[in-house]
Formats: C-alpha cells, sequence, structure tokens
C-alpha cells in the first residue's frame, strides 16, 4: 500500500538546516494543540508541499466561516462521522483548491485541521509522510532538526519506539492501528508516554492494553472539552 509508513531516519541531526525547536517544548504544543483551536506555529517558510500532497481535509460544522468560503461542491460528508462533518478534496494535480497562486486563499480562515497540521510529527515518530504524492511532506520533515533540551531526547527516542510498536503488533490492539501515515504519528505522540523507563519489564501485551487505555483517556478528556464548550456557548447564547 502506497500509503504504509516508511521508515525515516531521526538520529543524526548533525548539520539539519531547519531548527524544529527544543523536542520536549515542541511536544507539549502539538499535544495541546489537538485539544483546542490555536493550532500550531509552524515555521513553513515557503513551504506549501502539505497543500500540494492529495490531503483530504476534515472540516467540522462549527466552522461556519470556513465552510461559506469553500463552494459547496468542493464538499461533501465525511465517511464515518456525524452529520454536518464535511472532507474537502483536491484537484487532479493533488493540490488543495482553495491553493490559489501558490497561498492559501482563505488562509485567515482555513480550516482547524490545516491549524493543527505540523509535518514535524513524522520527523518526532521516525516515518515518512506516505506514498509518492507526499513524497515533498517526507522530503521537507527529514530536513527539520529538534534539539534537545532536559529530557527531550528520551521523549523523542519514546515516540519513535510507540509508533514502531503500534506498526509491529498491530494484531494486539481491537481495531487495528491507523493506515494513515499521520494518524499514526498523532497516535504514537498521544501514546508515547507509555514507553517510558519501565517498558522493557513489560511483555507486549501488557504495552497494548496500557497503549489502549492512554488512548481511551486521551478520548475521554476530549469528549469532556467538548461537554464542557457547548455548555459555555449554551450559557452565552452562542450555542446552537
Amino acid at each position: 500500500m502506497d500509503d504504509d509508513p516508511k521508515p525515516l531516519e531521526i538520529h543524526d541531526v548533525t548539520g539539519e538546516s531547519e531548527p524544529a525547536g527544543g523536542f520536549a517544548d515542541w511536544l507539549t504544543r502539538i499535544k495541546a494543540a489537538q485539544r483546542d483551536t490555536s493550532g500550531m506555529d509552524v515555521p513553513c517558510g515557503e513551504c506549501n508541499a502539505c497543500c500540494r500532497s492529495s490531503q483530504f481535509i476534515g472540516i467540522a460544522p462549527d466552522e461556519t466561516t470556513t465552510l461559506e468560503l469553500i463552494p459547496p461542491a468542493l464538499l461533501f460528508p465525511a465517511p464515518g462521522f456525524p452529520d454536518g462533518h464535511m472532507l474537502m478534496g483536491y484537484d487532479d494535480k493533488g493540490h488543495c483548491p482553495m491553493l490559489v497562486g501558490g497561498e492559501c486563499s482563505i488562509y485567515d480562515n482555513r480550516p482547524l485541521t490545516c491549524r493543527r497540521y505540523d509535518c514535524r510529527i513524522f520527523k518526532a515518530a521516525g516515518i515518512g509522510a506516505g506514498g509518492q504524492d507526499k513524497s515533498e511532506v517526507t522530503e521537507r520533515a527529514s530536513g527539520w532538526g529538534f534539539d534537545y533540551e532536559a529530557s527531550g531526547r528520551e521523549a523523542h527516542r519514546a515516540v519513535v519506539d510507540a509508533a514502531a510498536f503500534l506498526q509491529e503488533h498491530a494484531a494486539l490492539f481491537p481495531n487495528g492501528v491507523p493506515g494513515n501515515p499521520a494518524e499514526l504519528a498523532m497516535l504514537a505522540i498521544e501514546v508515547s508516554a507509555v514507553f517510558g523507563e519501565s517498558v522493557g519489564v513489560r511483555d507486549d501485551r501488557e504495552i497494548a492494553d496500557a497503549i489502549i487505555a492512554a488512548h481511551e483517556s486521551g478520548r475521554a478528556h476530549e469528549s469532556g472539552r467538548a461537554h464542557e464548550s457547548g455548555r459555555a456557548q449554551e450559557s452565552d447564547g452562542s450555542g446552537r
């Protein structure tokens, strides 16, 4: 399968030309970005490879301004999601249809999916971004070089180990593991705390169970935040 995650060298960062920042700090921020709407501040420079790599962009129903700016013909219901969740596809070149003249035409109101996207996740997990259509993203990701303050190197190793374990032991998980490299990388980041010093004394089944528990805990946290957000909207009259 073209989208199967491919290994990406992450060990030697000597001479890397694109500083990715301190890993521990970045790890905290990428996790937080999945729980709120702040998104990630990625030093993309002139790179827009992610906008040209055949990406399906998910858009939630509460992203009303974004949905109003995208022609309805470019949207279709997101499979497996509640009513109102949409996907935006790409053109015959693999480009986002909102990419005009090499720039995002709705940048200030781009989807939250885009705000959260950070190709450094592939460097963090030690995998490529996917098949040939995402080769530029993989190339860009491979050029990042993290700094390792305090326990940063150990934290990075934990993410790489988590990604490797998920791929090598997919059969231990009732629903398998994500085939999409971006989803796999984010899952590895989410559950990386499982791969601490004591991981070596646990068998594969115990590690898998710990990963499942960590993932379910994260989903419960997300559900709680969404519930509180909904109550807040109702109390201030902004709920729909």
